[in-house]
């Protein structure tokens, strides 16, 4: 509160500083804001892309895997499944997009070759090989959604967190500082005002005084002229 606050010229210096950084920062959260908003925005379209091509290509997945179980068996897609002995490789970076650090996936062995799915060209059939090629197009949808979706997930919380600050700085502490300043001005104002009609009373009742002094004075040097004059009459 700003009565806490004790109205000297220097804690309105500090105040004033105060507010000049909380006034920058401000400033600068407000353009990290905006420059977030623009960026999530576009993640976002990037998002309902991969969305829609992920949901597309697991639909043509599940219609691919349908159609061999139908045509080959199921016995035979389950051993074409259990012959793959490379498994798709999954690694993890981080880029910095303003300041906010998201996941960079990236990923190797996804899609294969008929000579390396483990089946062999013998073992297989079209319907297997496009059940496979469908599934490897599945996966790496569903490894590049992973990271877009967790970079909006950070972008988003990045987004909040600086919107709380810029609200706390413009709601909160600048008002709180201004109504500080404006208290301490006020209460400076009336020091001076009380110090300048303590200095006009000192003066008033110093020239009171002195205007004392000189009638004293002048009526002193006046009595004395008098008496002067009665010793010369009296002389005469």
């Amino acid at each position: 509160m700003a009565e806490d606050v004790k109205p000297t010229r220097k804690n309105l210096m500090a105040i004033e500083d105060r507010i000049e950084l909380s006034e920058r920062g401000h400033d600068t959260l407000e353009q990290k804001r905006d420059g977030l908003i623009m960026e999530f925005m576009d993640i976002l379209d990037q998002a309902q892309d991969i969305r829609a091509d992920l949901d597309a290509n697991y639909e043509t997945a599940q219609r691919k895997i349908n159609m061999a179980r139908a045509m080959e068996g199921d016995v035979a897609v389950r051993g074409a499944a259990a012959a793959l002995k490379e498994h798709p490789e999954i690694t993890t970076q981080s880029k910095n997009i303003m300041g906010v650090v998201v996941p960079q996936i990236e990923s190797s062995r996804v899609k294969k070759s008929l000579d390396q799915r483990g089946y062999g060209l013998l073992g297989s059939s079209a319907r297997i090989d496009e059940a496979a090629d469908a599934y490897e197009e599945l996966l790496e949808s569903i490894i590049l959604a992973a990271e877009v979706e967790t970079a909006m997930k950070k972008m988003l919380t990045e987004i909040e967190t600086t919107k709380r600050r810029v609200n706390a700085l413009e709601f909160k502490l600048l008002p709180d500082l201004h109504e500080n300043k404006e208290y301490i001005e006020q209460k400076l104002e009336e020091q001076e005002r009380e110090e300048i009609f303590r200095l006009k009373k000192i003066k008033a009742k110093k020239e009171a005084e002195e205007k004392a002094e000189a009638e004293a004075e002048a009526e002193a040097e006046a009595e004395a002229e008098a008496a002067d004059s009665d010793v010369v009459t009296a002389d005469d």
